[in-house]
């Protein structure tokens, strides 16, 4: 394990160096979206909704959105006015029964090992919760932000637990239970007996994820029967594209600018191919000069995917220009 974060448990004069290293992960089985006809993965941008362009990370801000739809837009100097704290501090506010502690409160769970110069202090606090049969609850500044947490003692270690805010927890309110009849004493009898047939101890190894295990199996047989798309290597993104031709564009218009020619011919070179691109928003009338070669580029390669037989039609076509364009310049 890689610590993740180190300060020091601090409970009255007494600090304890340690180091934080996340207590658990998640072995959920994720699958990916994937074109059916290649294996090839399904890739989204980010478009804005209003406009349908495109939107680059740097003109990407933090929004606010309120109850009642509007949008507030947050830059980094009103970001930089929010309390923040980078405390390596974990402070100690007071020890607690055990009992006291709603499950439900838990959130993300973490181990605390002593660094050397804090095996004895961290033995003293971790024996003293383990005999006082207490938790304690302490405040943790975790990326930059303050929140409460729990130290508890598992198989001799410290485990510490965010916990949620009171307000996060929502009130079940579930009018339909006031309406049930309290149960019969013989119904409650036989509850209970079921209870007491069913009674043991917990043993985390009786349980298994047989979806997992059926999914790796599935997933190995079709493998062993030669039931796999073997994915090949990716396109060049549509970015790296409109970057290229972007800079063709200006190269050649600075060339013919040199000579004295009209560099508008450059713009009806890059405009010539027709957008196909159907799931893009239309765009006005008014843009089309100005409308990126990002989807002709994009509309290519996908035609070019699909109907394997125009591949040497387009490469005749990609010849004449450029041979247009040496001409030309």
């Amino acid at each position: 394990m890689r610590a993740i974060w180190k300060g020091a448990v601090s409970f009255g004069l007494v600090s304890v160096p340690v180091k934080l290293y996340s207590a658990t992960e998640s072995h959920d089985i994720s699958f990916r979206q994937v074109h059916a006809k290649d294996g090839g993965r399904i890739k989204y941008q980010r478009v804005c909704s209003i406009d349908g362009e495109e939107v680059a990370y740097a003109d990407i801000a933090k929004g606010y959105e309120t109850d009642d739809g509007e949008m507030v837009i947050l830059d980094d100097d009103d970001l930089s006015q929010l309390p923040a704290n980078s405390s390596r501090e974990i402070s100690v506010e007071k020890f607690v029964p055990s009992d006291q502690i709603d499950p439900m409160m838990l959130e993300k769970s973490y181990y605390l090992e002593p660094e050397k110069s804090g095996l004895k202090p961290y033995a003293l606090l971790r024996d003293a919760l383990k005999e006082s049969d207490r938790m304690a609850v302490v405040t943790v500044s975790l990326r930059t932000r303050m929140t409460p947490a729990v130290l508890r003692v598992r198989d001799d270690v410290l485990v510490l637990q965010t916990m949620m805010w009171p307000d996060e927890i929502r009130n079940p309110d579930f009018g339909s239970l006031r309406d049930v009849e309290p149960a019969k004493p013989n119904e409650l009898k036989m509850a209970q007996l079921l209870l007491d047939t069913l009674a043991g101890d917990y043993d985390p190894g009786e349980f298994e994820d047989d979806y997992a295990a059926a999914v790796h199996e599935l997933v190995e047989a079709k493998l062993q029967g030669g039931e796999v798309k073997r994915t090949k290597e990716e396109a060049p993104s549509a970015g790296e594209v409109v970057d290229l031709l972007a800079a063709l564009q200006k190269s050649v218009a600075a060339a013919k600018t040199a000579r004295g020619e009209d560099p508008g011919e450059v713009e009806e070179v890059a405009e010539a191919e027709p957008d196909t691109d159907d799931e893009k928003p239309a765009k006005k009338a008014a843009s089309k000069k100005s409308e990126s070669p990002k989807k002709k580029s994009t509309a290519k390669k996908s035609e070019s995917k699909k109907k394997p037989a125009e591949k040497k039609t387009a490469a005749k076509k990609s010849t004449t220009k450029k041979t247009a364009a040496k001409k030309s310049a």
